[in-house]
Protein backbone atom coordinates (compact mmCIF):
# COMPACT_ATOMS: atom_id res chain seq x y z
CA UNK A 1 0.00 0.00 0.00
CA UNK A 2 1.36 3.61 -0.66
CA UNK A 3 1.70 5.80 1.79
CA UNK A 4 -0.04 9.73 1.16
CA UNK A 5 1.42 11.07 4.64
CA UNK A 6 5.13 11.05 3.38
CA UNK A 7 7.05 14.40 3.52
CA UNK A 8 8.56 14.91 0.25
CA UNK A 9 12.13 16.47 0.51
CA UNK A 10 12.66 19.70 -0.46
CA UNK A 11 15.86 20.82 1.75
CA UNK A 12 18.56 18.60 -1.11
CA UNK A 13 21.50 19.32 -2.82
CA UNK A 14 21.15 18.94 -6.16
CA UNK A 15 24.92 18.32 -7.54
CA UNK A 16 26.75 16.77 -11.02
CA UNK A 17 30.42 16.13 -12.34
CA UNK A 18 32.39 15.88 -15.11
CA UNK A 19 34.91 13.13 -15.88
CA UNK A 20 37.76 12.22 -18.13
CA UNK A 21 35.32 8.88 -18.55
CA UNK A 22 32.80 6.51 -16.97
CA UNK A 23 34.57 4.12 -15.01
CA UNK A 24 35.22 5.83 -11.49
CA UNK A 25 38.56 2.33 -11.12
CA UNK A 26 40.44 4.74 -13.79
CA UNK A 27 39.07 8.05 -14.57
CA UNK A 28 39.13 11.03 -12.97
CA UNK A 29 36.59 14.04 -12.07
CA UNK A 30 37.24 17.49 -14.02
CA UNK A 31 34.79 19.41 -12.78
CA UNK A 32 32.04 19.41 -9.95
CA UNK A 33 29.00 21.49 -9.57
CA UNK A 34 26.67 21.53 -7.03
CA UNK A 35 23.44 23.71 -5.99
CA UNK A 36 21.83 24.10 -2.36
CA UNK A 37 18.60 24.12 -2.07
CA UNK A 38 15.82 25.05 0.74
CA UNK A 39 12.27 25.19 0.32
CA UNK A 40 12.15 23.91 -3.52
CA UNK A 41 14.56 26.84 -3.67
CA UNK A 42 18.50 27.61 -4.68
CA UNK A 43 19.84 29.18 -2.25
CA UNK A 44 23.84 28.59 -2.97
CA UNK A 45 26.38 27.06 -5.55
CA UNK A 46 29.31 25.69 -5.58
CA UNK A 47 31.57 25.29 -8.77
CA UNK A 48 34.75 24.50 -9.67
CA UNK A 49 37.32 22.89 -12.35
CA UNK A 50 39.18 20.06 -11.23
CA UNK A 51 42.88 19.01 -12.56
CA UNK A 52 42.80 15.47 -13.46
CA UNK A 53 46.16 14.83 -13.53
CA UNK A 54 46.24 13.63 -17.02
CA UNK A 55 45.52 15.00 -20.53
CA UNK A 56 41.79 15.31 -21.58
CA UNK A 57 40.51 12.56 -24.05
CA UNK A 58 39.28 13.70 -26.89
CA UNK A 59 36.15 12.59 -26.82
CA UNK A 60 35.49 14.17 -23.46
CA UNK A 61 36.46 17.23 -24.79
CA UNK A 62 34.06 17.21 -27.45
CA UNK A 63 31.44 16.46 -25.64
CA UNK A 64 31.66 18.72 -22.62
CA UNK A 65 33.89 21.38 -23.98
CA UNK A 66 36.24 21.08 -21.28
CA UNK A 67 39.85 21.43 -22.66
CA UNK A 68 43.22 21.08 -20.62
CA UNK A 69 43.47 24.65 -20.32
CA UNK A 70 40.67 24.83 -18.06
CA UNK A 71 41.68 21.96 -15.88
CA UNK A 72 45.89 21.82 -16.24
CA UNK A 73 45.70 24.91 -13.12
CA UNK A 74 42.76 24.09 -11.75
CA UNK A 75 42.85 22.67 -8.56
CA UNK A 76 43.09 18.69 -7.66
CA UNK A 77 40.32 16.95 -6.33
CA UNK A 78 42.04 17.15 -2.65
CA UNK A 79 42.37 20.04 -2.68
CA UNK A 80 38.41 20.89 -3.29
CA UNK A 81 36.93 17.71 -1.29
CA UNK A 82 36.54 19.37 1.98
CA UNK A 83 34.95 22.47 0.60
CA UNK A 84 32.35 20.03 -1.06
CA UNK A 85 31.83 17.83 2.06
CA UNK A 86 31.26 21.12 3.76
CA UNK A 87 29.11 22.27 1.50
CA UNK A 88 26.54 19.15 1.26
CA UNK A 89 26.64 18.79 4.93
CA UNK A 90 24.42 16.53 6.24
CA UNK A 91 21.88 16.96 3.22
CA UNK A 92 20.26 14.77 0.74
CA UNK A 93 21.94 14.40 -2.23
CA UNK A 94 20.00 14.87 -5.78
CA UNK A 95 20.94 13.79 -9.15
CA UNK A 96 20.43 12.04 -12.38
CA UNK A 97 21.80 8.57 -12.45
CA UNK A 98 22.77 9.72 -9.14
CA UNK A 99 24.91 6.67 -8.05
CA UNK A 100 27.15 7.52 -11.33
CA UNK A 101 28.45 11.15 -9.45
CA UNK A 102 28.88 9.67 -5.89
CA UNK A 103 30.55 6.73 -6.83
CA UNK A 104 33.70 8.91 -8.28
CA UNK A 105 32.96 11.16 -4.87
CA UNK A 106 33.18 8.59 -2.71
CA UNK A 107 36.40 7.05 -4.29
CA UNK A 108 38.23 10.23 -3.70
CA UNK A 109 36.69 10.76 -0.07
CA UNK A 110 37.93 7.44 0.61
CA UNK A 111 41.76 7.90 -1.19
CA UNK A 112 41.61 10.74 1.93
CA UNK A 113 40.39 8.46 3.95
CA UNK A 114 37.60 10.72 4.72
CA UNK A 115 33.67 9.52 5.33
CA UNK A 116 31.07 9.98 2.53
CA UNK A 117 28.05 8.10 3.29
CA UNK A 118 24.93 9.56 1.78
CA UNK A 119 21.53 8.79 1.12
CA UNK A 120 20.19 10.66 -2.43
CA UNK A 121 16.92 11.22 -4.77
CA UNK A 122 17.92 10.03 -8.15
CA UNK A 123 15.69 11.75 -11.05
CA UNK A 124 16.64 8.94 -13.09
CA UNK A 125 14.51 6.27 -11.39
CA UNK A 126 11.98 8.66 -10.74
CA UNK A 127 11.43 9.23 -14.36
CA UNK A 128 11.57 5.47 -15.18
CA UNK A 129 8.45 5.18 -12.95
CA UNK A 130 6.47 7.36 -14.21
CA UNK A 131 7.65 8.15 -17.62
CA UNK A 132 7.77 4.80 -19.25
CA UNK A 133 5.90 6.08 -22.89
CA UNK A 134 8.80 8.33 -23.37
CA UNK A 135 11.79 7.73 -25.96
CA UNK A 136 14.28 8.19 -23.11
CA UNK A 137 14.44 9.42 -20.31
CA UNK A 138 18.49 11.03 -20.19
CA UNK A 139 18.59 14.31 -18.54
CA UNK A 140 19.40 16.46 -22.14
CA UNK A 141 15.86 14.58 -23.42
CA UNK A 142 13.69 15.40 -20.24
CA UNK A 143 15.28 18.84 -20.44
CA UNK A 144 13.84 18.91 -24.03
CA UNK A 145 10.10 17.55 -22.91
CA UNK A 146 9.67 19.74 -20.17
CA UNK A 147 11.50 23.10 -21.73
CA UNK A 148 14.05 23.05 -18.53
CA UNK A 149 17.24 25.31 -20.50
CA UNK A 150 19.92 23.26 -20.05
CA UNK A 151 23.89 23.42 -21.35
CA UNK A 152 24.37 19.68 -21.31
CA UNK A 153 27.20 18.15 -19.98
CA UNK A 154 28.99 21.20 -17.36
CA UNK A 155 28.42 20.31 -13.68
CA UNK A 156 26.37 23.02 -12.30
CA UNK A 157 24.02 23.55 -15.52
CA UNK A 158 23.33 19.77 -14.99
CA UNK A 159 22.69 20.15 -11.31
CA UNK A 160 20.61 23.34 -11.76
CA UNK A 161 18.35 20.87 -14.33
CA UNK A 162 17.96 18.19 -12.23
CA UNK A 163 17.20 20.36 -9.42
CA UNK A 164 14.05 22.12 -12.01
CA UNK A 165 13.25 18.54 -13.07
CA UNK A 166 12.73 17.08 -9.76
CA UNK A 167 10.37 20.18 -9.05
CA UNK A 168 8.46 19.55 -11.74
CA UNK A 169 7.96 15.54 -10.56
CA UNK A 170 7.09 16.77 -7.39
CA UNK A 171 4.48 18.94 -8.71
CA UNK A 172 2.92 16.55 -11.47
CA UNK A 173 3.68 12.99 -9.30
CA UNK A 174 4.23 13.84 -5.50
CA UNK A 175 0.80 13.70 -3.84
CA UNK A 176 0.37 10.33 -6.07
CA UNK A 177 3.26 8.54 -5.04
CA UNK A 178 5.14 10.17 -2.31
CA UNK A 179 6.85 6.82 -1.41
CA UNK A 180 9.54 7.25 -4.81
CA UNK A 181 10.19 10.48 -3.90
CA UNK A 182 11.70 9.11 -0.45
CA UNK A 183 15.88 9.77 -0.29
CA UNK A 184 17.37 5.40 -1.00
CA UNK A 185 21.07 4.81 0.88
CA UNK A 186 23.54 5.58 -1.90
CA UNK A 187 25.62 2.17 -1.91
CA UNK A 188 29.20 2.29 -3.37
CA UNK A 189 31.98 -0.42 -2.37
CA UNK A 190 35.27 1.01 -3.23
CA UNK A 191 38.66 0.68 -1.42
CA UNK A 192 41.65 3.17 -1.06
CA UNK A 193 44.19 3.38 -3.47
CA UNK A 194 47.93 3.50 -3.11
CA UNK A 195 49.82 6.11 -4.57
CA UNK A 196 53.07 5.75 -6.87
CA UNK A 197 55.36 4.25 -5.17
CA UNK A 198 58.88 6.15 -5.09
CA UNK A 199 60.38 3.06 -7.31
CA UNK A 200 57.56 3.62 -9.92
CA UNK A 201 58.21 7.14 -10.23
CA UNK A 202 62.20 7.27 -10.61
CA UNK A 203 61.47 4.61 -13.36
CA UNK A 204 58.65 6.68 -15.46
CA UNK A 205 61.21 9.34 -15.06
CA UNK A 206 64.26 7.17 -16.49
CA UNK A 207 61.66 6.02 -19.35
CA UNK A 208 61.09 9.78 -19.77
CA UNK A 209 65.09 10.68 -20.92
CA UNK A 210 65.26 7.37 -22.68
CA UNK A 211 62.97 7.85 -24.77
CA UNK A 212 63.45 11.61 -25.25
CA UNK A 213 60.08 12.70 -23.91
CA UNK A 214 59.52 16.01 -21.90
CA UNK A 215 59.55 15.65 -18.01
CA UNK A 216 59.57 18.66 -16.09
CA UNK A 217 59.78 17.29 -12.35
CA UNK A 218 57.02 14.62 -11.81
CA UNK A 219 55.00 15.98 -14.89
CA UNK A 220 55.47 14.06 -18.30
CA UNK A 221 54.32 16.40 -20.94
CA UNK A 222 52.84 16.10 -24.80
CA UNK A 223 55.87 15.93 -27.15
CA UNK A 224 55.90 14.71 -31.02
CA UNK A 225 56.80 11.68 -30.06
CA UNK A 226 53.38 11.20 -27.48
CA UNK A 227 50.90 14.17 -28.60
CA UNK A 228 48.24 12.51 -26.16
CA UNK A 229 50.15 12.24 -22.90
CA UNK A 230 49.69 14.88 -20.12
CA UNK A 231 50.52 13.02 -17.08
CA UNK A 232 51.45 14.57 -13.20
CA UNK A 233 52.90 11.51 -12.08
CA UNK A 234 52.94 12.82 -8.61
CA UNK A 235 49.31 12.59 -8.32
CA UNK A 236 48.35 9.10 -9.97
CA UNK A 237 47.90 6.00 -8.28
CA UNK A 238 50.56 2.54 -8.40
CA UNK A 239 47.79 0.74 -10.42
CA UNK A 240 47.55 4.15 -12.85
CA UNK A 241 51.52 4.16 -12.52
CA UNK A 242 51.86 0.44 -13.91
CA UNK A 243 49.26 0.91 -16.79
CA UNK A 244 51.53 3.96 -17.85
CA UNK A 245 54.60 2.12 -17.76
CA UNK A 246 52.88 -0.47 -19.89
CA UNK A 247 51.80 1.81 -22.39
CA UNK A 248 55.29 3.41 -22.76
CA UNK A 249 57.21 0.37 -23.35
CA UNK A 250 54.13 -0.96 -25.25
CA UNK A 251 54.75 2.32 -27.75
CA UNK A 252 58.37 2.63 -27.60
CA UNK A 253 60.23 -0.80 -26.27
CA UNK A 254 62.34 -1.99 -23.55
Amino acid sequence: MLRTDMKIPMNYVAFDIETTGLNPKYEKIIELGAAKVRDGKVEDTFSTFINPGKSLPPRIVELTGICDADVKMAPYIDEVLDDFLAFVGEDVLLGHNLLFDYSFVKKAAVNQKKTFEKTGIDTLRIARRFLNDLESRKLGFLCGHYQIHLDAHRALNDAMATHELYQIFVREYGAKEPDTFQPKPLIYSVKKESPITPRQLTYLQGLAVKYHLECEGSVLAPTERVTDTYVDLAKISKNEASRLIDKLLANFGR
